[in-house]
């Protein structure tokens, strides 16, 4: 069946949207669509544009035999402090605040569309970063490490509090909670990285960064490296923050229990390398 350019264009662009950072071989279009090369060039050139000029991504063309095309998700620096200013008129809400100054995040970490945006921040900082592995701990960290996993295309690994049946054998390591500074323990199955990998680790919240900082240790276990960190709320404290280099969307500033007041403010997303 031959294609007509507008059914190429809009099935190009949709596979490219389902496969993020693959390398895609001009050929696999080429064939699908019984269509010349030079005219699937094409087609990509327009894909290309409009993905960025409307802050879509990015189109990389890989020349030679071995090449192809690979979409890159990227969003324009406005877009992406939209979404944050967005995200902090959501947790700016009074009655969010829990006691210990603590925030009532659970809707907006169940709400696909407010994370699916949320991750494409995340993966537009990470974009020219070579990662294997998103890490988070159980279990609000966990739409978090998915949202930015779908835009990366890479798979999720998640650390448990306690070893389970189900995970086989498994590594634990003990580590020190930022805030309580309790020794708590941190699990995570022998199966779920392979040695010499980059990881991303996030999480939800952040005060000091004794979770943060486990999950560092813990990769050492597997041999793998630290790629970055990534958080969605931070908390503004005293004490030495445990973790130094790390991307944060919103930074909690100060709260009052007492006259149930919330200041929040961008976290340090672009001025430490969101952009």
């Amino acid at each position: 069946m031959k294609w007509k350019r507008s059914e190429r264009l809009v099935d190009i662009t949709h596979h490219l949207l389902e496969h993020p950072h693959k390398l895609i071989p001009l050929t696999y279009f080429s064939d699908l669509y019984q269509s010349a090369k030079s005219s699937i060039s094409e087609d990509l050139g327009i894909v290309k544009e409009t993905f960025e000029e409307k802050g879509i991504g990015l189109l990389v063309t890989v020349p030679g035999a071995a090449g192809g095309v690979k979409y890159v998700p990227k969003l324009h620096v406005e877009a992406a402090r939209a979404i944050i200013q967005e995200l902090m008129e959501e947790l700016g809400h009074s009655d969010r605040l829990l006691p210990g100054g603590y925030l009532f995040m659970t809707d907006i970490l169940g709400n696909p569309s407010i994370m699916n945006r949320v991750g494409k921040v995340f993966a537009t900082a990470f974009a020219n970063e070579k990662i294997d592995v998103i890490m988070t701990v159980a279990t609000k960290g966990i739409p978090i490490a998915h949202a930015i996993a779908r835009h990366l295309n890479v798979p999720v690994v998640v650390v448990r509090r306690d070893s389970k049946v189900t995970e086989g054998s498994t590594v634990s390591i003990n580590y020190v909670s930022g805030s309580s500074r309790r020794i708590q323990t941190m699990v995570l199955s022998k199966r779920s990285m392979k040695s010499g990998q980059r990881v991303l680790i996030t999480d939800d919240f952040m005060k000091v960064g004794g979770t943060m900082n486990g999950m560092k240790n813990l990769l050492e276990e597997f041999d793998c490296s630290l790629a970055g960190v990534a958080v969605l709320v931070e908390a503004q404290h005293s004490n030495e923050q445990l973790v130094e280099n790390y991307l944060s969307l919103v930074k909690l500033r100060e709260v009052s229990e007492k006259q149930r007041t919330i200041a929040l403010e961008e976290g340090n997303y672009f001025t430490n390398g969101g952009f």
